[in-house]
């Protein structure tokens, strides 16, 4: 049981995967795509625990080694792609009890987040006594230039507006939910049916920082990127 008001950092990592079999365990540069994230959260200065939430043996095993801890095994239901995210950090709470100030939920495959990342989310959300905080990267396409189809395969805006601009200069700032990092206060948390509501404020990331694995592909990126950074060109 948590004795006094922390901040938990909770890591979510299920055992399936329909894109990616045995995802948060994939080998990336070296080690297994969890080792990151438990990693940089132990590198938090903000974090006083870290913990991870899993159904699966081999993962609560790796993630001990690693430094992180499970008191508790994530209930089978909970445990699908159909499962919300928020009904995890919910049973986390419950099992966990105890003076909780911030519940800050980091997921394996936001492999590039760094500690100081983690850090500055909290410290947005005291410095406006925010309920929540998401990370975000600038949106790599302005919605404002997206379409859709209609049934006759004519072309449709996605965002109606009066007057659209024609010039990149002209768009205004765009941001994508990049999953890397969500801070939550779990007082009110009952009442949520998201991690990000109309209160939610926002935490900018780089692009470099934001790729999250869904797929080998993603993976091959991840690690070009990291051999970037070590290498000090970018």
């Amino acid at each position: 049981m948590v004795s006094k008001s922390q901040v938990v950092g909770l890591i979510p990592a299920r055992g399936g995967s329909k894109s990616m079999p045995r995802k948060n365990l994939q080998q990336l540069a070296g080690k297994p795509l969890i080792a990151w994230t438990i990693e940089a959260a132990l590198g938090a200065r903000q974090i006083d625990r870290v913990i991870v939430s899993s159904d699966d043996d081999e993962i609560i095993s790796t993630s001990i080694e690693l430094g992180c801890e499970a008191p508790f095994i994530r209930p089978k239901e909970l445990a699908t792609d159909e499962a919300p995210t928020i009904d995890v950090v919910r049973h986390a709470l419950a099992e966990l009890g105890g003076d909780i100030q911030f519940v800050v939920l980091l997921q394996p495959t936001s492999p590039l987040r760094s500690s100081e990342d983690i850090d500055g989310a909290i410290e947005l959300c005291r410095e406006h006594d925010s309920g929540s905080c998401a990370s975000v990267a600038p949106a790599s396409k302005s919605p404002h230039w997206m379409y859709r189809f209609e049934s006759d395969l004519r072309l449709l805006p996605l965002i109606e507006l009066e007057s659209r601009p024609t010039r990149r200069q002209d768009l205004p700032e765009a941001f994508v939910l990049n999953g890397a990092i969500y801070v939550v206060r779990p007082e009110g948390f009952g009442d949520r049916d998201a991690l990000v509501d109309s209160q939610t404020i926002g935490y900018v990331m780089p692009s470099q920082r934001s790729v999250d694995i869904d797929c080998e592909l993603d993976l091959m990126v991840a690690e070009f990127l990291m051999n970037q950074q070590t290498h000090g060109t970018i």
